[in-house]
């Protein structure tokens, strides 16, 4: 990937990132200053941010695909996936009580994630390649943040802002991929007793497993594979729902059981 900023301005929308995600502020976005910034601007600033962060004691344990579903896409104005790193310390546990205080536009959504037991490669990685080397899949909810004014923003500012990464939880039944037919698995989101979205996990790029290997195929072009034992995430399946302090939140799905968490201040 070819950057079209130079060095120092990198490190300083990292820094401008990395402030409104540790002190939970928003920030306009980034192509307000910065208009010609290009995706692979985005990723080198989020590069600098993994990196900032593992520096910082975090541990990377996989990756995220964003706005993958159609719906999601047309949420956020936007005509094409992104991806992000998962760390340690955005992961929660189920049926926790997730902290709104620290993020800035928290939001949920219901995804299927995949743990690996091989190693993957681009480019040319297909989503069969992804079955292959799975070990096996689970149902999660994603809490995501973006940290731009107004949740406002482009795909090359949500990339530079780490896909808008924020918390994560995985549970309910682990499964095998040839045990299911995952595309034809379906998810129920609902708030507070109140079914919110729903939708099939074929609404994340007609398969998640096609999801993954376009995560794989970014990372190549970023000279990265993703590692055996990686936790993936594939993409909402619904478009993100809104949450405050007190909401209770709980993500249904079909063969994979169900996630329960709660927010609060």
């Amino acid at each position: 990937m070819k950057t079209t900023l130079n060095r120092e301005a990198i490190i300083r929308l990292c820094e401008r990132v990395e402030g409104a995600q540790t002190r939970a502020y928003a920030i306009p976005k980034l192509t307000d200053e910065y208009p010609s910034m290009t995706m692979a601007d985005g990723y080198a600033i989020q590069t600098e941010l993994r990196k900032r962060f593992i520096e910082q004691g975090h541990k990377l344990v996989g990756w995220k695909a964003g706005l993958t579903s159609r719906a999601k896409m047309k949420q956020m104005g936007v005509d094409q996936p992104s991806i992000g790193f998962l760390t340690d310390k955005m992961s929660r546990p189920e049926n926790s009580v997730i902290s709104t205080s620290d993020l800035v536009h928290p939001r949920v959504e219901c995804e299927i994630a995949f743990v690996t037991r091989e190693r993957l490669v681009g480019p040319g990685c297909t989503a069969e390649d992804v079955l292959q080397a799975t070990d096996y899949v689970l149902p999660a909810i994603e809490v995501i943040d973006s940290r731009f004014s107004g949740f406002k923003f482009d795909l090359e500012s949500v990339v530079a802002d780490n896909g808008s990464s924020a918390r994560f939880v995985g549970g309910g039944r682990p499964r095998y991929v040839d045990e299911l037919d995952l595309p034809t698995i379906g998810a129920v989101l609902e708030k507070n007793g109140e079914i919110v979205e729903m939708g099939a996990a074929a609404a994340v790029m007609d398969h998640p497993a096609a999801a993954v290997a376009m995560l794989v195929n970014i990372l190549a072009e970023m000279g990265e594979e993703l590692p055996a034992g990686s936790f993936v995430m594939s993409g909402g399946i619904t478009a993100a729902v809104a949450v405050s302090p007190g909401d209770h939140v709980i993500a249904r799905f079909q063969e994979l059981g169900s996630i329960s968490v709660r927010f609060g201040e």
